[in-house]
């Protein structure tokens, strides 16, 4: 262990130098790209046309098959009919050419009447009378009356029927005729169906009452006013075609689906497909590997981004190196996990612990980091558990690896104890139930009582392996990295500790001061946002150096002389600083976690011991003050700022009787004025306005445990008694 530590230091060490870290970042880009490289290769198939195919296989892509759709189109167009339309204004088109004919033959009749009626009147004055038009003269004016076509179309047989018919059987053929010849122009007359119009017509007219002429007259009119009155649309033709191409879908070819399957004979069809999805010249493209190449770069570039922001530079080496670690540990575990895929399980990604980098780096590093891990993962996933089907992604494990990766780092949100990462485990293992059976039921397929148990072990051994790699891998970590995690304090805390039962034993004073101090400590350091935790176990072990000399300390003397009493003041200030150096000395053979080390160290910083300056100043010696000060260092965090602090009052307040309130809140601003003045706070970088809240949880604290008891009559007795 001691070997990898100093490995690792020294791998940290040229991580401080850009390009060693560069070359890190393109080690984890290489192992991405080589691990994913497989799964995105497009297969090469020596396919012919006709051959037997050797095994089954797939498209890669979802693509449309655009010969395919066009030939659906074409088909649709072809069965669509020509639109015909009936122009319902010929109707009353033919009806007013009819009454016009009747009107002019009216009207001939009315003029010939009035030269009749100038000749009976002539007639009876002896006076010269207008001759009476002929018939064959009626004929000639009607027709100028009338156009070519009616005059063309029409015999005089019926201009004579019409103009010797009497008013009556005129009015009544003028009725029938418009009437029938209305009825039939108002129905579809396509040209094909004009003849059998013109006969209906005629039908209809045929037994009327009319006489012979009159009625073979009508008839012929009849026939010559029904003509076609449907007509071919060309824009609606072209608008139903139209409708009839856009209602066709695209044919597509999805991803996934089976081209060929193993011993089947390759057609001209699948032959075809097998060229569109480019699976016969897939050998030669390069396109995938510089989709792969982007995607690789991007995920670099993020993470080399979200280092960068790092402040602490020493840190942010340490935590470098330990994402790469585990996230190139989960890669190379996920591409041995897809190698399943080709001994055909195709589901055997559920199997993989999706949860273990997750935890890890929620418990060593961040919960930001971790989140990222997740994302990344997820994303690599969804390619390395493609199926086998090249150049696809399998959405649902990345789906999967994403929500069991956030399930783990959900549940350990508060959870600081070893113990609670199994239960995290099977948290994750019923979340990874819920996820798979929920991906399962959107796919709203058929699955055997076989798959759905398959599912389920997978669900849970993911969950369960998860954990128990995490607890496996984390002291590793933890002692090779010197990472002082979550789950590392609570162990430290723990009052079975040899070095905790060494100051309970041999310090009981101390290990209630130092019990003490934690509480004071760990509360002030959580109201500023600082390790609360971190503070509460720096403060048990922050005088484990007064165990060598504990006769020494004034909480150690009980119903005993103070030895410092025959001591000179130089020699007393040697013992008293020494219990800083001692205990750091005392925490390294221990190998105890640097921060523990650093806050036995410099809980006292660089203060003068002001009791014992005086003192030897008052016996005559000429030290400097220097002399009488620790030897520190500063506090360098707000951690060892804040004991330093807690420290300093718990001892002073103890040492008053019965201490007031406004009394604690002189003593602690006096306090932390007093380590202001003397530059102690001077290399933390902890503010004024976090010193402010300090001193106010301080007081709160103290109040809580100096707060005023009732005196009972009992206690008033004994003291009686006892005076």
């Amino acid at each position: 262990m001691e070997k990898l530590q100093v490995q690792l230091t020294a791998i940290l060490n040229l991580l401080n130098i850009k390009i060693f870290r560069i070359l890190l970042f393109l080690l984890i880009g290489i192992i991405m790209y080589s691990a994913m490289y497989s799964n995105v290769k497009p297969e090469k198939l020596n396919l012919e046309l006709f051959s037997v195919s050797e095994k089954t296989i797939r498209s890669p892509v979802t693509i449309e098959d655009k010969e395919s759709t066009e030939a659906n189109r074409r088909e649709a167009v072809e069965q669509v009919n020509d639109v015909y339309r009936v122009k319902k204004e010929y109707a009353q088109n033919r009806v007013d050419l009819v009454t016009s004919i009747f009107d002019s033959v009216s009207e001939v009749n009315t003029e010939a009447q009035e030269k009749m009626d100038q000749l009976k009147k002539s007639a009876a004055e002896d006076t010269a009378a207008p001759q009476v038009p002929t018939i064959e003269e009626k004929i000639q004016i009607l027709k100028t009356k009338l156009t070519d076509n009616e005059t063309k179309s029409l015999s005089d047989d019926v201009f004579i029927a019409l103009l010797e018919a009497p008013k009556e059987e005129w009015q009544i053929a003028k009725d029938l005729t418009v009437t029938a010849v209305n009825n039939t122009m108002k129905r579809s007359v396509p040209a094909d169906e004009v003849e059998n119009a013109k006969l209906n017509v005629e039908e209809e007219l045929k037994y009327t009452s009319l006489n012979g002429s009159l009625k073979r007259a009508v008839i012929e009119i009849g026939r010559y006013a029904v003509v076609q009155n449907e007509f071919y649309d060309p824009d609606a033709t072209d608008e139903l075609r139209q409708q009839s191409m856009d209602s066709v879908e695209p044919v597509r070819i999805l991803e996934g689906q089976i081209l060929v399957s193993e011993g089947q004979l390759i057609s001209r069809d699948i032959y075809k497909k097998l060229q569109l999805v480019g699976l016969l010249k897939s050998g030669n493209s390069s396109k995938p590997f510089i989709g792969l190449g982007m995607l690789t770069a991007l995920i670099l570039f993020g993470l080399y981004v979200f280092f960068k922001e790092m402040d602490n530079a020493e840190k942010k080496q340490k935590n470098l190196l330990l994402f790469s670690i585990i996230f190139i540990t989960s890669i190379l575990l996920m591409k041995l996990v897809s190698l399943f895929d080709n001994f055909e399980y195709s589901e055997i990604g559920y199997l993989f612990p999706a949860a273990m980098g997750a935890m890890l780096i929620k418990i060593l590093i961040n919960e930001r980091l971790a989140l990222l891990q997740v994302v990344i993962l997820s994303i690599i996933g969804t390619i390395i558990f493609n199926e086998g089907i090249t150049g696809t992604l399998n959405v649902s494990l990345g789906i999967y690896i994403l929500l069991s990766g956030l399930a783990a780092i959900l549940f350990l949100q508060k959870q600081n104890r070893r113990t609670k990462i199994l239960q995290a485990g099977l948290f994750v293992s019923v979340i990874n139930l819920i996820v798979i059976f929920s991906i399962l039921f959107l796919r709203n397929s058929q699955y055997s009582g076989l798959e759905y148990g398959f599912y389920l072990t997978a669900a849970f051994i993911s969950g369960i392996v998860s954990a128990v790699l995490t607890i496996g891998l984390q002291p590793f970590f933890e002692a090779g990295f010197g990472i002082l995690s979550t789950m590392r304090l609570i162990e430290l805390s723990n009052p079975n500790h040899p070095l905790l039962r060494k100051i309970l034993t041999e310090a009981p004073g101390t290990y209630h001061h130092s019990v003490m101090v934690a509480n004071l400590s760990e509360a002030a350091c959580e109201a500023i946002g600082a390790n609360g935790l971190l503070a509460r176990v720096g403060c048990y072990y922050h005088d484990i150096g007064k165990t060598k000399r504990p006769q020494f300390f004034i909480e150690n003397q009980i119903n005993m002389d103070n030895p410092h009493d025959k001591l000179p003041a130089l020699t007393s200030k040697n013992i008293i600083i020494a219990h800083a150096t001692d205990g750091a000395e005392m925490l390294r053979k221990h190998r105890m976690p640097k921060e523990i080390i650093d806050i036995a160290e410099q809980h006292h910083g660089t203060t003068l011991l002001k009791f014992f300056y005086h003192k030897a100043t008052k016996s005559g010696h000429e030290g400097k003050e220097e002399d009488f000060r620790y030897p520190g260092p500063k506090p360098q965090t707000k951690e060892a700022a804040v004991i330093g602090i807690a420290d300093s009052v718990e001892a002073a307040v103890r040492s008053m009787n019965h201490p007031t309130h406004e009394q604690i809140e002189t003593l602690v601003a006096k306090i932390i004025r007093d380590r202001l003045q003397d530059n102690q706070l001077s290399e933390c970088d902890i503010t004024l306005k976090e010193l402010d809240t300090v001193a106010d949880t301080l007081c709160e604290t103290l109040k809580g445990i100096f707060h005023s008891r009732i005196e009972y009559p009992e206690m008033n007795k004994q003291k009686v008694k006892q005076g």
